[in-house]
């Protein structure tokens, strides 16, 4: 059964078209559904206007002869640019199918949607300064542009820039299925938009997955405030980092959130606080998940409330400064979930902290890191990355670049923290989370502040009920 929220590596994307081939099917069909499927999306958005089609000498290439048929059989005035002659089989193919004229890499055209099937995925070399200078001449005649399977000049893998100076696109188009490219800095920055063409796939094991909007439910008809989820969280030496947490926590699900402080000042009035002992309040056998980390401090007071949050027998969720002082010691007695928040400092300090090199790319760091503390990480930032101990990985959609401000991380944690108290897998809820989080910061707009984004949660919420 196809699997559409599945993201593959180049290596695993070939052999999910081979196994469709071994099947009965051919490269010059799937090529034709692929073609045919992104044509669809480029109709659309060029609305009747001149199209232009950039194709490259392999199977991409061949991808946008059939784009241009497709556009051109529904009477829709399309060029296409050859940078090369075909270079395989089912390139060759898809040009002789086409029956309007090609031109060559020095015709001058101009036109209002430019589509860039110049190379796609498992490229792994720069463009040539032709084709370099080819595609930026013709991005810059085009007001709009669409990239097929990748950008030109991507790294399918990595999400690294082959080539600088690579053209932002309107639209990208994934063909059979995500690549890591579409969600790793800093090739994702370079599309608005993303699209998924089907071409038939079958799940494949083991595969990342893209994080989508979740299915929630409402609570049952005989909830109550203990039986929808009892969040603990643990404050310090910044209190407000603390309360912004526990504010996002009150509207992502949890029934009972109640913060641990020294003080009651300045805190909303439909928060909990409790001043008395923290070993009292962690050792409530009602607490569902504990949060640790935002505002506490790096002093030997926050060591020992880190050591008590850690001794709990329940889900713990460790953001900010709990992430500089984790190390292995501190785990070793752990036997319930863990889930660590670090942004990238934190994350070169975590893997440091336990003996890990920081090679390879984002997802492979964090599943090292997942692996290594036996926690779910969540490596944030505007490409976030979910791994699992056990090998499970997932890739956010790049989010709001306004959630650059500060205590947006918080509001993350409080939602996480909430979504693992109401019960959900922790890898699940943590993917939840995320997602909630994106959702608020786009119904937020631009310039909006930590504790703007943290009341935006429950909408974000309700658009999943």
């Amino acid at each position: 059964m196809p699997h559409s929220d599945q993201i593959l590596t180049a290596a695993q994307m070939r052999e999910a078209e081979r196994l469709l081939i071994d099947a009965g099917s051919s490269v010059e069909a799937l090529m034709r559904r692929a073609g045919e499927g992104a044509a669809q999306w480029v109709w659309r958005m060029a609305g009747g206007r001149a199209v232009t089609v950039l194709c490259g000498p392999g199977n991409n290439g061949g991808d946008g002869y059939v784009i241009a048929e497709t556009i051109r059989r529904r009477g829709g005035p399309v060029t296409v640019v050859a940078a090369a002659e075909p270079a395989t089989a089912a390139c060759r193919d898809a040009r002789a199918r086409y029956g309007g004229a090609v031109v060559d890499a020095e015709a001058a055209v101009h036109g209002e949607v430019l589509v860039d099937c110049l190379f796609g995925s498992g490229l792994s070399r720069p463009l040539s300064a032709r084709d370099a200078a080819l595609l930026g001449r013709l991005a810059a005649a085009h007001p709009h542009r669409i990239a097929i399977d990748l950008p030109s000049g991507v790294q399918t893998d990595s999400g690294m820039l082959l080539s600088p100076d690579l053209p932002q696109y309107d639209l990208t188009l994934a063909l059979g299925a995500w690549k890591f490219a579409h969600f790793l800095m800093p090739a994702c920055a370079h599309s608005r938009r993303l699209g998924l063409v089907p071409i038939g796939l079958g799940t494949v094991p083991d595969a990342a997955q893209a994080i989508a909007r979740p299915t929630l439910r409402a609570p049952a008809a005989d909830s109550h405030k203990y039986t929808r989820g009892f969040l603990a969280v643990v404050g310090g030496a910044m209190p407000g980092a603390a309360v912004l947490a526990a504010m996002a926590a009150q509207g992502s699900g949890a029934g009972y959130v109640k913060l641990f402080a020294d003080s009651k000042r300045n805190v909303p009035a439909d928060l909990v606080v409790d001043e008395g002992p923290l070993a009292d309040v962690l050792g409530d056998d009602r607490n569902t998940a504990v949060l640790v980390g935002p505002g506490l401090g790096r002093d030997g007071t926050a060591r020992e409330r880190l050591a008590i949050a850690l001794a709990e027998a329940v889900p713990v969720v460790a953001d900010a400064d709990a992430l500089v002082l984790l190390g292995p010691r501190a785990l070793a007695a752990r036997a319930a979930p863990l889930v660590v928040t670090p942004h990238e400092g934190e994350l070169v300090a975590l893997e440091r902290a336990f003996g890990l090199d920081g090679a390879g790319t984002r997802p492979d760091r964090a599943l090292a890191l997942a692996t290594a503390a036996g926690a779910i990480v969540v490596a944030k930032g505007p490409d976030t990355v979910v791994a699992a101990p056990d090998g499970r990985l997932a890739c956010a959609a790049r989010g709001s670049s306004w959630l650059s401000t500060a205590g947006t991380g918080d509001v993350l944690a409080g939602v996480i923290a909430s979504r693992v108290a109401t019960g959900v897998e922790p890898f699940a809820a943590t993917c939840e989370a995320v997602w909630l989080h994106a959702e608020a910061a786009r119904l937020c707009g631009p310039a909006f502040t930590a504790g703007q984004l943290a009341e935006q949660v429950p909408a974000a919420l309700a658009a999943c009920l």
